[in-house]
Protein backbone atom coordinates (compact mmCIF):
# COMPACT_ATOMS: atom_id res chain seq x y z
CA UNK A 1 0.00 0.00 0.00
CA UNK A 2 1.02 3.21 -0.48
CA UNK A 3 -0.51 6.86 -1.23
CA UNK A 4 -0.22 8.27 -4.46
CA UNK A 5 1.40 12.02 -4.94
CA UNK A 6 -1.42 12.98 -6.45
CA UNK A 7 -3.56 11.68 -3.74
CA UNK A 8 -1.66 13.11 -0.89
CA UNK A 9 -2.23 16.38 -2.58
CA UNK A 10 -5.63 15.78 -2.92
CA UNK A 11 -6.23 15.43 0.55
CA UNK A 12 -7.93 17.58 3.12
CA UNK A 13 -7.52 17.76 6.32
CA UNK A 14 -9.11 20.49 8.76
CA UNK A 15 -7.78 23.00 10.31
CA UNK A 16 -6.25 21.14 12.96
CA UNK A 17 -4.06 18.70 10.18
CA UNK A 18 -6.70 16.11 10.79
CA UNK A 19 -8.85 13.99 8.46
CA UNK A 20 -12.22 11.70 9.41
CA UNK A 21 -11.49 7.97 9.44
CA UNK A 22 -13.73 5.03 9.59
CA UNK A 23 -12.79 1.51 10.11
CA UNK A 24 -14.78 -1.08 8.47
CA UNK A 25 -15.16 -5.05 9.14
CA UNK A 26 -13.38 -6.23 5.87
CA UNK A 27 -15.45 -9.33 5.86
CA UNK A 28 -18.32 -8.32 6.88
CA UNK A 29 -18.82 -4.71 6.56
CA UNK A 30 -19.94 -3.61 9.50
CA UNK A 31 -18.86 -0.47 11.25
CA UNK A 32 -16.42 -0.45 13.86
CA UNK A 33 -15.19 2.52 14.77
CA UNK A 34 -14.68 6.16 13.64
CA UNK A 35 -11.39 8.33 14.50
CA UNK A 36 -9.20 10.99 13.37
CA UNK A 37 -5.50 10.62 11.70
CA UNK A 38 -3.12 13.47 10.91
CA UNK A 39 -0.57 13.03 7.98
CA UNK A 40 1.77 11.08 10.48
CA UNK A 41 -0.54 8.87 10.90
CA UNK A 42 -2.01 7.79 7.90
CA UNK A 43 1.43 7.46 6.81
CA UNK A 44 2.35 5.03 9.82
CA UNK A 45 -1.02 3.11 8.73
CA UNK A 46 0.20 2.77 5.37
CA UNK A 47 3.64 1.93 6.24
CA UNK A 48 2.53 -1.02 8.90
CA UNK A 49 -0.41 -2.16 7.78
CA UNK A 50 -1.55 -1.49 11.22
CA UNK A 51 -4.27 1.43 12.00
CA UNK A 52 -2.91 4.15 13.80
CA UNK A 53 -4.66 7.46 14.75
CA UNK A 54 -4.57 10.85 16.03
CA UNK A 55 -6.25 11.33 19.63
CA UNK A 56 -8.35 14.51 19.84
CA UNK A 57 -8.75 14.28 23.57
CA UNK A 58 -4.97 12.73 24.67
CA UNK A 59 -3.42 15.22 21.81
CA UNK A 60 -0.93 12.69 20.62
CA UNK A 61 -0.99 9.72 18.02
CA UNK A 62 -1.57 6.35 19.32
CA UNK A 63 -1.25 2.84 17.83
CA UNK A 64 -4.45 0.93 17.81
CA UNK A 65 -4.34 -2.12 19.86
CA UNK A 66 -1.08 -0.86 21.95
CA UNK A 67 -2.93 -0.92 25.16
CA UNK A 68 -5.46 -3.91 24.54
CA UNK A 69 -4.01 -5.87 22.12
CA UNK A 70 -6.94 -5.67 19.98
CA UNK A 71 -4.65 -4.52 16.89
CA UNK A 72 -6.64 -3.13 13.65
CA UNK A 73 -4.84 -5.20 10.42
CA UNK A 74 -5.53 -2.86 7.65
CA UNK A 75 -6.31 -4.90 4.28
CA UNK A 76 -7.55 -2.00 2.29
CA UNK A 77 -7.91 1.84 2.29
CA UNK A 78 -9.98 4.13 0.35
CA UNK A 79 -10.97 8.11 0.07
CA UNK A 80 -13.79 9.85 -0.14
CA UNK A 81 -15.36 11.85 -3.10
CA UNK A 82 -13.99 15.00 -1.65
CA UNK A 83 -10.62 13.84 0.28
CA UNK A 84 -11.63 14.47 3.01
CA UNK A 85 -12.20 11.10 4.67
CA UNK A 86 -10.66 7.71 4.90
CA UNK A 87 -12.54 4.04 5.08
CA UNK A 88 -10.50 1.22 6.24
CA UNK A 89 -11.38 -2.42 5.28
CA UNK A 90 -9.74 -3.86 8.63
CA UNK A 91 -9.33 -7.13 10.21
CA UNK A 92 -10.03 -6.53 13.94
CA UNK A 93 -7.85 -8.36 16.27
CA UNK A 94 -8.92 -9.06 19.73
CA UNK A 95 -12.10 -8.39 21.16
CA UNK A 96 -13.65 -5.57 19.66
CA UNK A 97 -12.58 -2.33 18.53
CA UNK A 98 -14.30 -0.06 20.99
CA UNK A 99 -13.02 0.80 24.45
CA UNK A 100 -15.96 0.32 26.11
CA UNK A 101 -15.47 -3.25 25.38
CA UNK A 102 -18.16 -3.66 22.25
CA UNK A 103 -16.90 -4.78 19.33
CA UNK A 104 -18.15 -2.01 17.41
CA UNK A 105 -18.27 1.31 18.84
CA UNK A 106 -21.82 1.97 16.79
CA UNK A 107 -23.80 -0.52 19.67
CA UNK A 108 -26.79 2.20 20.58
CA UNK A 109 -29.53 3.19 18.61
CA UNK A 110 -30.86 6.79 19.23
CA UNK A 111 -33.46 5.41 21.47
CA UNK A 112 -30.64 4.43 24.08
CA UNK A 113 -31.17 0.57 23.19
CA UNK A 114 -28.04 -1.41 23.64
CA UNK A 115 -27.76 -3.54 20.15
CA UNK A 116 -24.55 -5.33 20.60
CA UNK A 117 -22.78 -7.14 22.83
CA UNK A 118 -19.70 -6.82 24.93
CA UNK A 119 -17.02 -8.44 23.45
CA UNK A 120 -14.33 -7.89 26.44
CA UNK A 121 -14.37 -6.55 29.78
CA UNK A 122 -12.25 -2.94 29.38
CA UNK A 123 -11.07 -2.96 33.28
CA UNK A 124 -9.19 -6.21 32.07
CA UNK A 125 -7.07 -4.60 28.98
CA UNK A 126 -6.97 -0.60 30.04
Amino acid sequence: MKISDEIRTELKFDNKGLITAIAQDYQTGEILMLAFMDLEALEKTVKTGKAHYYSRSRNTQWLKGESSGHFQVVHEMYIDCDADAVLMKVEQLGGGACHTGYRSCFFRTLDGDVVGDKAFDPKDVY
